[in-house]
């Protein structure tokens, strides 16, 4: 495992970046400066790529004997400790006579070097990133470490930086070199220690409450013929089949347009925030009047939240001709909702308890699938198989190339391909690679990312004149 530090002068987000490595709060961070004193180790992720990183205190000029003397001689040695440089600068603030002072001394290290233009969300922090240029250090990564942005960037140069260290071994097939990727076994981001967060949205009067009363088995959510009872946005904690659950009822939601009064607007504002909290949401349509424009709405939030959908069908003990309705319901899911394709569409009943059972393993099985990996390795050998069969068609004469493809993080999957041109990739061809993964890794009823790195230089204009 190799090792990466993080250096740079005082508050550039050295420690939020180490937080967000990690994916712990390990740092403290604060907006004063120097809080951070002596170096702090942890296990980082990137991607699919697993390192030692730490974070040091801020590079700051004084004696040996002096405060600053001692942190810096702490940051010296996590420098020589290190296979690779992270260098921090503040893109807002821009840089400084100090950054320039002590990317010199970074630059003496003669450590695979990487800079990064932190705190460069929004338009001010794009352009201070530019300046990074001067340092002559490589080109620098544009990140938001608070905000979580630019890290498929970040991802990418470190590959470039310690190729020998990110990369995996190429064996020889028939003379031709080929590429042997490393994870051959698939992952999960789940945690079974923790409740599984449920929300239940739907329109008014769907029977969401009812619906929770009875899972719970017992009257603990006021019900009623009466649409917009549920005002709050109330969480429940019980387990089912040795599984933590805790499931949030919400109020019914319409149309903007039609909510006036005040209090309706405040419980749906609740109710969205629900979504954003879920993990999966339980989509509660009234079977005796599926499929309306609002559910077709709200299902498409739950996709855009990045959250896993499973469709009830409630009221089920109202239907006529039960075998022939659900399948034909089914269907139309199917149909309405492509960007969720494979979600399960479950009939149930509040009033009679019938499907329940089925709803909650529903609800299960749509988690693991939500904190579901895919490895490195498979995922290049489905890309192999899709671009013989399907090759990106041709721009401009120059034929789009895909290169590799792994997926940074679950929940919901997110996955990145590699390449050139790849800003002039059609949306077809990336809806074809979206349901491809999804049928391939058995991933139905979550939304799929789907990001683009072209891995040319786009700054190189010697590189621009010879296309």
């Amino acid at each position: 495992m190799f090792t990466v530090a993080i250096i740079g002068r005082p508050n550039v987000g050295k420690s939020t970046l180490f937080n967000r490595l990690v994916g712990k709060k390990l740092a403290l961070v604060d907006d004063r400066p120097g809080v951070t004193r002596d170096r702090r180790e942890g296990d980082a992720r990137l991607g699919d790529l697993g390192f030692k990183i730490i974070d040091t205190a801020g590079l700051e000029q004084g004696d040996s004997f002096s405060l600053s003397g001692r942190t810096r001689a702490q940051t010296e040695a996590a420098l020589e400790s290190a296979d690779a440089i992270f260098f921090v600068f503040d893109s807002r603030a821009g840089l400084l006579p100090e950054d320039r002072y002590f990317a010199d001394l970074v630059r003496r290290a003669g450590k695979p070097l990487i800079v990064i233009a932190n705190k460069a969300e929004g338009r001010g922090g794009e352009a201070g990133a530019i300046e990074g240029y001067d340092l002559g250090l490589g080109d620098p990564v544009p990140l938001s470490a608070e905000h979580g942005e630019g890290f498929a960037e970040l991802y990418a140069a470190l590959r470039a930086a310690l190729p020998a260290e990110t990369d995996v071994p190429a064996e020889r097939d028939g003379g031709a070199e080929r590429r042997r990727f490393a994870e051959d076994e698939d992952g999960s981001e789940l945690d079974p220690t923790k409740p599984l967060r449920v929300a239940i949205i739907g329109r008014p009067n769907a029977g969401k409450s009812t619906l929770l009363n009875k899972i719970l088995g017992e009257d603990r959510l006021l019900t009623g013929p009466e649409p917009g009872l549920t005002r709050d946005t109330i969480g429940v904690e019980f387990s089912w089949r040795d599984r933590r659950v805790k499931m949030f009822d919400t109020a019914g939601l319409r149309r903007r347009a039609k909510i006036e009064d005040k209090l309706e607007k405040l419980a749906a504002a609740d109710a969205l925030r629900a979504v954003k909290f879920a993990e999966v949401v339980v989509l509660l349509l009234d079977s005796t009047i599926p499929f309306e424009k609002q559910d077709l709405t709200l299902a498409d939030l739950v996709e855009r939240e990045g959250r896993a959908l499973v469709i009830g069908l409630g009221k089920w003990d109202l239907v006529e001709d039960k075998s022939t309705r659900l399948p034909q319901l089914r269907e139309e899911a199917a149909r309405l909702l492509p960007q969720v394709r494979g979600a399960p569409v479950v009939a149930v009943s509040g009033a009679s308890g019938a499907g329940i059972d089925k709803l909650m393993e529903a609800i299960v099985a749509a988690h693991v699938v939500w904190n579901k990996r895919v490895s490195t390795a498979r995922l290049n050998r489905w890309l192999a198989t899709a671009l013989e069969a399907t090759p990106p068609p041709a721009v401009a004469g120059r034929r789009i190339k895909i290169r590799y493809i792994t997926q940074l993080r679950a929940r919901p999957p997110y996955f990145m391909v590699f390449g050139n041109q790849l800003a002039s990739l059609p949306v077809s061809y990336e809806r074809f690679l979206v349901n491809g993964l999804r049928q391939a890794f058995d991933l139905p009823g979550v939304p799929i990312r789907l990001s683009k790195k072209t891995t040319e230089n786009p700054y190189d204009g010697n590189k621009a004149r010879r296309g």
